[in-house]
């Protein structure tokens, strides 16, 4: 992706989210230069990988195969795995009309999806192989706003503002904005987009960027050569 384009999808991005009533928190809008002065202050944003995240899944096409996410909070693995502290995490999404979030699942995250304003959202779901591989003859079980609701292979629930899905580690899911633009909240176990996701096909997580122009704001991705 061109960062120029990056640079576009963020104001974009802002602005859509602010049309709702919701606003980032104030490190979002720190420019690369002001987040290398306050290096000392920023560890735990670091080493969480909170704050902007735009992917195309290094396809090139991020209209038809992408998703905007911020990461507003994330705990520590290591809290996660003893079972006390900060196991939790945030963030926002957007997923534009018919654009794919590729089919995947998480290995130990489990998530709630919800449709905080916009269009329609639809989720495509498949459960797994016993290995917890793709198997698309495998239905399953989701809890929809608490509510159990069985789903056959390859089916497609769509969720109007105000509703939500949860995921457990296991269910395969693929995503978009149905009828326009989406505004999702993702609320979860600790995330980590570097070795928690498991993709049906061979896809890249993050985006390369060409750098056209100077960053506005730091992806989350820029952190280790930016910042370090």
């Amino acid at each position: 992706m061109k960062r120029s384009e990056i640079n576009a999808i963020m104001a974009e991005a802002d602005a859509f989210i602010r049309s709702f009533g919701f606003v980032l928190p104030p490190f979002a809008y720190w420019t690369p230069d002001e987040m290398k002065a306050r290096r000392a202050e920023i560890d735990r944003l670091i080493e969480g990988r909170m704050g902007w995240d735009i992917t195309d899944y290094g396809q090139g096409d991020f209209d038809k195969l992408g998703l905007f996410l911020f990461t507003l909070r994330n705990g520590r693995l290591d809290d996660l795995k003893r079972g006390t502290g900060m196991c939790y995490a945030e963030k926002l999404l957007i997923s534009k009309q018919d654009q794919i979030s590729p089919m995947h699942r998480h290995y130990l995250k489990a998530e709630d999806i919800i449709n905080r304003g916009g269009a329609t959202l639809a989720i495509e779901l498949f459960g797994s192989a016993p290995d917890g591989s793709f198997d698309e003859s495998a239905g399953g079980t989701v809890l929809c706003d608490g509510i159990t609701r069985h789903f056959v292979p390859g089916e497609i629930l769509t969720f109007a503002p105000g509703e939500s899905v949860t995921l457990m580690p296991g269910d395969w899911h693929a995503f978009w904005g149905e009828g326009g633009d989406v505004l999702i909240g993702e609320v979860s176990t600790v995330n980590d987009d570097e070795t928690d996701n498991w993709f049906r096909d061979p896809i890249g997580r993050f985006a390369a960027i060409d750098e056209d122009e100077a960053p506005t704001h730091l992806l989350v991705s820029d952190y280790a050569s930016w910042l370090s």
